[in-house]
């Protein structure tokens, strides 16, 4: 349960500080703006906010990256405002989504403004450059601050919190900032930092020591824009580990970054070295892409039927504690599959065998194990490829060995052209409402986590591994038109794929050797990128206010343990799900330090913008922690 805070006098300000004021931070501040009328009405409030990097954006949206990059979202599919879906105990006051920014906010920037030239040519399905998203971030924080009543004054302090201690005399919180020898003080200090870095992992640690002692060239896990690119030389043959959106930046920046161009020719896109690129030999776990993005409009989410909390809690008052793979996926497969095949047989009916009258009595009754509901899809559903199968979907590489890495590059090229065509293709709009009903799936399954009882596999590997690395592959993809580049880039010899299961070795002739399960032959290469985000490692963190936390004993990780009493380890921070309160390692929560993000225990999903119109765990977490950090009880 929420901790009450200590009883204030009414001339005494509440004094908030914000480390962190990119998304998540602005997020926070716009709640904590609409719950003041559930504060007292002569209540003073303050809000100190800490950020090195531009307020609303952050330092992963900042608008000093290159233009190349794009954000992975239409226009339309981003919101920092909740709307009236938000089930939220604060009242909604809403905004403009990036889409409706653009067109009435954006569009009519001077014409020789670069974020308004690019404004005037997208539509609600585009998707932007990252620089038009940093503006749209950096408006927000503005509005949201020019919102606020006579009694709250804001102060932004552009600097980095290097620490976090208490006041032993007064128990209030110092907030110790970079070339500042007094601290910050404050009665509650949300921490808000976005994705944290961390020191290498033993992998890394080896395989960096190995590129030193033989002078090649590696680059371990991070974000794209604040890596060493430029040291990568022309021509050298690069292994790069991981196929997901961080390769879709290398890539990008490597090639048309270094000049290269792509030219449309006879309705092929084409791709014109400069001549400075290197090769690119990637491969991943899965061996392919991201799937592209679905390149037309959706219909609207519909209510959970089958994966509701109220089922989960069903199951947890049966069996105790909720196995993924027993409890909980095939409850969301069956939700994500009544989605699917309800706009397969509504809107393609020529395509199916049953009325979704029919078919749909029959779907209800039966659990996605039996094996009379895989009965019922073959009879109703003649097309193989009209079928949602998530085991092919997932691994569509498995067992599957071609004889050299020519054949490979054909049949990827083959894969990655049916994908692009596929997701830009209303005639298997049924991908489109699986998409969104995977949307919903993650947002009760955010409830259900919160609730509790998910056993200690299912939350740390199971769900934050498995199943977010499968919604991302699935449904987090680039644009269609990246990937269009991917294949002129591979046609042109600047990409070539290595295959699935891909592993590196250190070779002691002073080589990395990258082999797969795809292909026989492994290829050797002196420069190694590792192009996937960093896991959240709490532990590991380089962020100092929160290791320093860790290190007093005033936060612990997230750790689990089963019956049997082994523990697995999150990485994430460990917080009272309710408000978001830091538990302190004899698990009680700090009544007054909180923290939200990637790297905070519950928030699923937390590294991804909200959709409008969905219910948004990213709303219902930031209004939750909010209320608490304002000392609002949950009765008013």
């Amino acid at each position: 349960m929420p901790v009450d805070p200590e009883p204030v006098g009414p001339d005494t300000p509440l004094v908030i500080c914000l480390i962190g004021i990119g998304p998540r931070g602005t997020s926070v501040l716009e709640r904590l703006v609409a719950n003041l009328d559930d504060l007292e009405s002569d209540r003073r409030v303050e809000v100190h906010l800490v950020d090195p990097f531009p307020p609303g954006a952050g330092r992963v949206w900042r608008d000093d990256q290159p233009a190349l990059l794009w954000m992975n979202s239409t226009l339309a599919d981003v919101t920092t405002f909740p709307d009236e879906s938000v089930r939220c105990a604060g009242p909604v006051v809403g905004g403009p989504s990036l889409w409706e920014w653009t067109r009435d906010v954006a569009r009519l920037l001077p014409a020789d403004d670069p974020v308004g030239v690019e404004a005037r040519r997208l539509g609600p399905l585009s998707f932007a450059t990252r620089r038009l998203q940093s503006a749209y971030l950096r408006w927000v924080f503005d509005r949201v601050r020019a919102s606020v009543p006579d009694r709250v004054r804001i102060t932004v302090h552009p600097t980095r919190a290097r620490d976090l201690t208490s006041d032993v005399s007064s128990g209030r919180q110092l907030v110790w900032l970079d070339h500042e020898d007094a601290p910050l003080t404050a009665d509650r200090v949300v921490l808000a930092q976005g994705h944290l870095d961390g020191g290498p992992t033993a992998e890394e640690t080896t395989l960096a020591t190995f590129a030193r002692h033989h002078g090649l060239g590696y680059v371990s896990t991070g974000y794209t824009a604040d890596l060493p690119l430029d040291q990568v030389p022309a021509g050298e043959t690069v292994l790069v580990r991981g196929l997901g959106l961080a390769f879709v930046d290398y890539m990008v920046l490597l090639a048309e970054g270094r000049g290269g161009r792509f030219e449309r020719r006879g309705g092929e896109l084409t791709y014109l070295p400069s001549g400075r690129e290197p090769l690119l030999v990637a491969g991943s776990g899965r061996g392919v892409p991201y799937h592209s993005k679905v390149a037309y409009a959706m219909g609207p989410p519909s209510a959970p039927r089958f994966f509701t909390l109220e089922a989960c809690r069903r199951l947890r008052t049966e069996h105790g504690s909720l196995d993924f793979w027993e409890h909980l996926f095939p409850l969301m497969c069956k939700e994500i599959g009544w989605a699917y095949y309800r706009e397969l047989f509504t809107a393609h009916p020529e395509r199916v065998n049953l009325t979704w009258a029919d078919f749909s009595a029959k779907y209800a009754e039966l659990s996605w194990e039996d094996d009379e509901l895989t009965e019922l899809v073959a009879a109703s559903v003649p097309k193989h490829n009209d079928r949602l199968d998530f085991t092919s979907l997932d691994q569509p590489l498995s067992g599957q060995r071609f004889p050299d890495h020519e054949v490979f590059q054909d049949w990827m090229r083959d894969y990655i052209r049916a994908d692009i065509d596929r997701r830009a293709d209303h005639y298997h709009s049924a991908d489109g409402a699986a998409f969104v009903a995977m949307l919903v799936v993650y947002g009760t399954l955010a409830a259900v986590l919160a609730q509790g009882g998910v056993s200690a596999r299912a939350e740390v590997v199971d769900i934050d591994r498995w199943w977010h690395g499968f919604f991302s592959y699935f449904a987090s993809g680039p644009p269609g038109e990246r990937l269009e580049e991917l294949l002129a880039l591979s046609r042109a010899g600047i990409v070539r794929f290595l295959g699935a299961d891909m592993l590196v070795d250190s070779d002691p002739r002073g080589v990395f050797v990258g082999s797969s399960s795809s292909v026989p032959e492994p290829v050797e290469a002196r420069w190694l990128i590792e192009a996937r985000l960093p896991r959240p490692d709490v532990t590991r963190t380089t962020d100092t206010v929160v290791r320093n936390l860790l290190a007093r004993g005033a936060a612990t990780e997230h750790v689990l343990t089963d019956p049997s009493g082994r523990d697995w380890h999150s990485g994430k921070l460990r917080v009272q799900r309710s408000d978001f309160r830091i538990i302190r390692p004899d698990g009680t929560p700090d009544p007054d330090r909180f923290a939200a993000g990637y790297w905070v225990a519950g928030a699923i999903g937390a590294g991804a913008f909200p959709r409008p119109r969905l219910n948004a765990p990213f709303f219902r977490q930031n209004d939750a922690l909010a209320r608490a950090a304002l000392g609002i009880s949950e009765s008013s």
